[in-house]
């Protein structure tokens, strides 16, 4: 079969495929187009996040298409070593220890730890859009996108003023590594690469060099590796941090984006929100689900293995549809609709399984709630742009919105109705 996950109808509603192949008694298909085996099922995907001894991570970040030579040649001065999304044992295990100890990843740390830089900064965006009344704004630009990657840069210790450029070379890597970009467009992307790693190189040797100790991710690295390479190299925090770069916003603003665009496509949903706070959890839960800002994730088969029935050669690569196990009928009741109150929600893959499960979910999920009650509550009355069709950057694994052009409204609009059913009970059926 052919996935074709940059243009047409798995662009725009991948869910429509998804059902096709959940439907599939197979389960695994062979995509021609990206040579790859695609795994939907639930259960299969889950066992394929957590199976580091079967599904290995080395070609988690190699492009899936064929990079011209001069592209190549960049890329190969990228000397980053792997650390976190591409690292598989022994190295993992090690470097996953690191972050545990110096990056903040349970609910209780991540509020210690991160909930005044988190409000703060939400603060500041929700009084920068509340003040434009009346006007049109993107909210992915000037909110969804803003926000992750402001948080990420405090906890790095990076100054805001290189905001603009850290956001183009996340955006360019995303879009070399799981895109579709023309040759002209590697180079262009890849030489961007090469100068993000550069600049975090230069992060860590600036702390490395420094006279006085910073109280930021970087620093803390630097201190727990305590001049011992045998527990974390100084090229390894520069990896750690430029991984974090990356990770630490484009999926936070992924998930950002998809409730902004589930609570303001249905105006009840906003509205009751605006009215009880208490509804934001759920409501984010549930995008995590129906909507993950990470809809495939790609794994490489280290030996051969059976999924139902079909066999998998060693050596394969595999694109796990994390968007379609969330929508697997086996796991979850009527998994087309969109439904904060479903019980089953957490349930959900989307933040990984296993050895590599997301070590930023909490921060993620604290960024999500904080962002919702708190732009909810100051703009009761926000709405999308009549006639707003949603569109999506051509990309393999991540699922992120061209924009959301929404009208700034302090005012909460009268007639609906704001109450707990309001939120999400009615059905949603189709893509994203």
């Amino acid at each position: 079969m052919r996935l074709n996950p940059f243009t047409g109808a798995y662009l725009n509603d991948p869910a429509t495929l998804w059902r096709r192949i959940l439907d599939d008694p197979d389960g695994v298909h062979y995509a021609e187009d990206l040579g790859v085996w695609l795994i939907s099922g639930h259960a299969d995907v889950r066992r394929a996040l957590g199976d580091v001894a079967t599904f290995a991570n080395a070609l988690t970040l190699a492009p899936v298409y064929e990079v011209c030579p001069e592209a190549m040649s960049v890329i190969t001065q990228i000397d980053a070593p792997p650390t976190t999304a591409a690292a598989d044992p022994p190295v993992h295990p090690r470097t996953r220890r690191a972050l545990r100890a110096t990056f903040a990843n349970t609910p209780e740390r991540v509020e210690a730890e991160y909930g005044a830089i988190v409000r703060r900064r939400v603060d500041q965006l929700v009084s920068r859009l509340a003040d434009r009344q009346g006007d049109q704004v993107d909210l992915v630009a000037d909110f969804a996108t803003e926000l992750p990657l402001l948080v990420v840069l405090d906890i790095l210790g990076v100054p805001d003023a290189d905001i603009a450029r850290i956001r183009r070379w996340a955006d360019g890597q995303i879009a070399l590594i799981w895109g579709q970009p023309d040759p002209a467009e590697q180079v262009r992307l890849a030489r961007g690469l090469l100068e993000f790693w550069h600049y975090c190189q230069d992060l860590v040797r600036q702390r490395v060099d420094g006279a006085h100790q910073r109280d930021d991710f970087i620093s803390r690295a630097l201190t727990y590796r305590d001049d011992d390479d045998a527990v974390l190299t100084v090229p390894e925090v520069a990896s750690l941090a430029f991984n974090l770069l990356v990770a630490g916003h484009e999926t936070t603003a992924g998930l950002l984006a998809h409730a902004l665009d589930q609570a303001l496509s249905t105006p009840q949903r906003w509205s009751a929100m605006a009215a009880d706070p208490g509804l934001v959890p759920a409501f984010v839960a549930e995008t995590l689900r129906f909507a993950p800002a990470i809809d495939g994730w790609l794994r490489v088969t280290r030996r051969e293995v059976t999924l139902g029935e079909v066999t998998i050669p060693a050596g394969a690569r595999c694109l796990l549809l994390i968007g379609a196990a969330n929508r697997d009928p086996a796991v979850f009741a009527h998994p087309d609709r969109f439904d904060p109150h479903r019980a089953d929600a957490g349930d959900h893959l989307s933040f990984g399984h296993g050895p590599h499960f997301c070590i930023g979910a909490g921060l993620a999920r604290l960024e999500a709630r904080v962002a919702l009650t708190r732009l909810a509550a100051a703009i009761p009355g926000l709405r999308l742009t009549p006639g707003h069709r949603r569109s999506y950057k051509p990309n393999v694994a991540f699922r992120a919105h061209h924009g959301l052009s929404a009208t700034i409204d302090i005012v909460a609009p009268a007639g609906l109705p704001a109450t707990r059913e309001g939120a999400g009970a009615e059905a949603y059926i189709g893509g994203q």
